[in-house]
C-alpha cells in the first residue's frame, strides 16, 4: 500500500526560504512518480512540481520556475523522500502543500498529464504561510 506523509510547513516572511518532506513509500516497483500540489483558500489545487523516481526526471509550474527545486533521496527502489526547497517565497505562495504519489508514470508526463487526477495516493497536507 502506498503512503505519503508531508512535513515542514510553516509561517515564514517574505523572502525567506522553507524546505517540505514528502516520505513516499509501497510502492510495487522502482518507477513511479511524487508531485507536490497546493491549494490556497477559494482556490482550486495547482500543480508545483514533480519528479520521477527513476532518472529524475523533473518539472515545474510557470509560476515556481527558478523559485522552488523539487529533488529526491530513494532510499530504496519502493520508497523515497521528496523535497521540495522553497526560496524567496512570497505571500501568494501561501496554501496547503500536498505531496502526491502514483506508481503511473502519467503524473510526471507533462501537460495535461501533471494533474490532480494523475495521482491516486495524497498525503494530509502541511500549511506554508507567508507574511509580507
Amino acid at each position: 500500500q502506498v503512503e505519503v506523509v508531508e512535513s515542514g510547513g510553516g509561517s515564514v516572511q517574505a523572502g525567506q526560504s522553507l524546505r517540505l518532506s514528502c516520505a513516499a513509500s509501497g510502492f510495487p516497483d522502482r518507477g513511479y512518480c511524487v508531485g507536490w500540489f497546493r491549494q490556497a483558500p477559494g482556490k482550486g489545487r495547482e500543480g508545483v512540481a514533480s519528479i520521477y523516481s527513476v532518472g529524475d526526471l523533473t518539472q515545474y509550474a510557470d509560476s515556481v520556475k527558478g523559485q522552488f527545486i523539487i529533488s529526491q533521496d530513494n532510499q530504496d527502489d519502493t520508497k523515497s523522500t521528496v523535497y521540495l526547497q522553497m526560496n524567496n517565497l512570497k505571500p501568494e505562495d501561501t496554501a496547503m502543500y500536498y505531496c502526491a504519489a502514483d506508481p503511473q508514470f502519467l503524473g510526471c508526463s507533462g501537460g495535461f498529464g501533471f494533474s490532480p487526477d494523475s495521482f491516486n495516493y495524497w498525503g494530509q497536507g502541511t500549511q506554508v504561510t507567508v507574511s509580507s
